[in-house]
């Protein structure tokens, strides 16, 4: 193609580009445009090849129960595949949102009234229901055999029992023969606000008395709970406090928050994230104009419609309402990752590390290996309480995974409550907003500064303790089995002598660094010129 410049292009740059541009076939342009396309959908909806990525477990080597639970549970020592059309953590978890694919049926609903004159909704599914085909919503008693297991399910922030991923799996457990109730929180599931007391994700009161009050309605029926995003850390966080003083046999925490803090920090660090964060805070707003005669009355009621973030929504409603002094302060105390060394029932914790909501960074690795009551489950993939799996993304891998626990559990000899052991829990300590003094929170939320040197006396007080009763216990296993004590000693010895080198490792390296620090000034020109002279002699050599 003979192309020809007149003079007066010559002079401008811009018309010869214009003209050599057009020159390139649209062709091009198309491929060009398709690839950009996919480079923008790889790196912001994190698309991925679909593989079989294996599950990876993290549990106290010395555990005899979490031994027994892998070793039976064959999804745990298995694979997940995700759907090949949802191989992204967004694809999955808007798929969930906006599809679900979750069966059709109805619950038979009851309501309990709180000590506060609350109410909350149980919505029940019965295994006869599902069996039979006989299912509708009633406001009455509740009947059935009182030793079927029931599994109590505790829904994420601003879901309910209508929420596909409950219908999934309270589908499943009741159709393999469980009786399935879920707990819906207060002001959710089409009921109103009967007092001034909200639910948020750290108020275990209400999970308390509803898992009391169905072990007085069933006494012979094994109890078990399962809990779904906030209500995940709602259940990890009763069980930390109530330790061995609770009826039930095994619990799963699914895709839990883990920290508040770190969650809260992730959700507004990318794009993509403060999407997730604005469409929370969409039905969190939705939840309190649902509600506004009362809602309005104690809390902030223009900052909240003013709220574009989940913790501008907490600043004005959540922390007032639950009488906390900051949103911080309300975060730490709700945070479930402090509560897990107390857990003292068998608990299945699972997470997918490319979750978009709650980030991989709070889950507490090291508290779940020092436990030996929890097994963590965490995948590469999965999304936010997705876990979409088949071609027609009809089957959720972690309702599987729960109903398979679950089984094993209740088959098991741990499934009897009488043999639980509390773990004593050890203190936490946090790396975000570490200073001079440590914050305590009381029972009304309120904060109060104790001094540092203070705390570590009575940590090293705790310690001396428990050394003392290490020995104690040594004395009398050595007695008894001199194989199973010692292996009960070397397991916590080499915890702390890695907790000692990796403590150790920090100190050298930071002394380092104020050594070098310091010493420059004096030492950096004196090293400066011995490098000149060598290069000088070097040169005249």
């Amino acid at each position: 193609m003979k192309c020809t410049i007149t003079e007066e292009e010559l002079l401008s740059p811009y018309l010869i580009l214009f003209k050599s541009l057009s020159l390139i076939p649209f062709f091009h342009y198309f491929v060009f445009l398709f690839l950009a396309i996919l480079l923008f959908l790889y790196l912001f909806l994190e698309i991925h090849f679909p593989r079989s990525d294996p599950i990876s477990l993290t549990f106290h080597p010395n555990s005899d129960l979490c031994d027994f639970i892998i070793s039976k549970c064959r999804l745990l020592h298995g694979r997940y595949f995700p759907t090949i059309w949802l191989s992204s953590p967004h694809l999955q978890t808007a798929f969930l949102s906006l599809f679900g694919n979750s069966p059709t049926f109805s619950y038979k609903r009851n309501l309990f009234q709180a000590t506060d004159g609350g109410t909350i909704a149980l919505d029940w599914l019965m295994h006869s229901d599902v069996v039979e085909g006989i299912s509708q919503v009633l406001n009455g008693s509740t009947p059935g055999n009182d030793r079927t297991p029931i599994a109590i399910v505790v829904p994420g922030l601003t879901s309910d029992s209508t929420a596909a991923y409950i219908k999934h799996l309270a589908f499943r457990l009741a159709k393999e023969g469980w009786n399935v109730v879920v707990s819906n929180h207060r002001g959710l599931g089409g009921i109103s606000l009967t007092s001034d007391c909200v639910y948020n994700a750290g108020w275990t009161e209400d999970l308390r008395k509803v898992i009391d009050h169905i072990h007085s309605q069933f006494p012979e029926a094994p109890l078990f709970a399962v809990g779904t995003s906030i209500g995940a850390n709602v259940l990890v966080k009763y069980l930390g406090e109530d330790g061995t003083d609770t009826p039930l046999v095994g619990a799963t925490a699914v895709c839990s928050p883990w920290d508040l803090l770190i969650c809260d920090r992730f959700i507004n660090r990318k794009l993509v994230q403060k999407l997730y964060d604005r469409v929370l805070t969409v039905g969190l707003q939705g939840y309190a104009q649902l509600h506004h005669s009362v809602i309005s009355r104690i809390a902030d009621w223009e900052g909240i419609k003013k709220s574009r973030s989940v913790r501008e929504f907490d600043n004005y409603a959540t922390r007032l309402v639950a009488k906390f002094e900051t949103t911080d302060t309300y975060y730490r105390h709700s945070s479930s990752a402090q509560f897990v060394g107390n857990v003292a029932v068998p608990l299945l914790c699972i997470s997918a590390l490319d979750d978009p909501v709650c980030t991989k960074e709070a889950i507490p690795w090291d508290e779940c290996r020092g436990n030996k009551n929890i097994v963590l489950a965490t995948t590469t993939h999965g999304g936010h309480l997705a876990y979409y799996e088949g071609i027609r993304a009809t089957s959720m891998w972690w309702v599987r995974a729960v109903q398979e626990y679950f089984e094993v559990l209740l088959s098991s000899p741990y499934a009897d409550r009488k043999q639980k052991t509390q773990i004593i829990p050890e203190p936490l300590e946090s790396s975000i907003d570490q200073g001079p003094y440590i914050v305590e929170t009381g029972e009304d939320g309120m904060v109060a500064a104790a001094a540092t040197s203070e705390v570590e006396t009575t940590r090293a007080i705790a310690e001396e303790e428990n050394s003392a009763q290490i020995e104690k216990t040594s004395y009398h296993l050595h007695k008894d089995n001199t194989r199973q004590g010692y292996n009960s000693l070397i397991g916590p010895l080499m915890n702390r002598v890695d907790q000692l080198s990796r403590y150790s490792r920090k100190s050298v390296w930071l002394l380092a660094y104020i050594a070098i620090v310091t010493t420059w000034p004096l030492l950096g020109p004196a090293l400066l010129l011995s490098i000149k002279k060598r290069f000088r002699r070097l040169i005249k050599n």
